[in-house]
């Protein structure tokens, strides 16, 4: 699914290479416009849809990924806004607020598990890990 995804993206933008080249940058630009509102369109849509699973999931799991969903989509939108308004630095926010996104998934997992954040786990064999292990 995620290879017909990356494959369509790459046709769209050799697409819209294409019409920059043969129809000019005014035709351009509103194919550009379109594309664009119709991504937007697109990532808020399925922003509502996390939330609501996030609301409605039948466990913490459930939840859990609802939020990471949500976060990995705010990275998206950030990205898009950065390209609208051509400044490359939100590239930047967007790589730094997943990274954000993953521990924090992370850690709420790991609390959930364990009740504990602290906790060390346990080894191969099941048995639980010293302190000083």
């Amino acid at each position: 699914m995620m290879f017909a995804a990356a494959a369509i993206a790459i046709l769209v933008a050799m697409a819209l290479a294409i019409a920059r080249a043969l129809l000019g940058p005014t035709v351009y630009d509103r194919i550009l416009a379109v594309n664009v509102f119709g991504t937007k369109t697109v990532l808020l849509i399925a922003m509502a849809l996390a939330l609501a699973r996030a609301f409605m999931g039948p466990t913490v799991y459930d939840r859990i990924l609802a939020v990471n969903v949500f976060g990995s989509l705010t990275v998206a939108l950030i990205a898009v806004f950065g390209f609208l308004t051509e400044r490359p630095d939100f590239l930047d926010i967007a790589l730094v607020y997943a990274l954000i996104n993953f521990i924090g998934v992370i850690a709420v997992l790991k609390f959930v598990h364990f009740r504990d954040l602290g906790h060390a786990g346990h080894d191969s064999l099941g048995e639980e890990k010293e302190a000083g292990e």
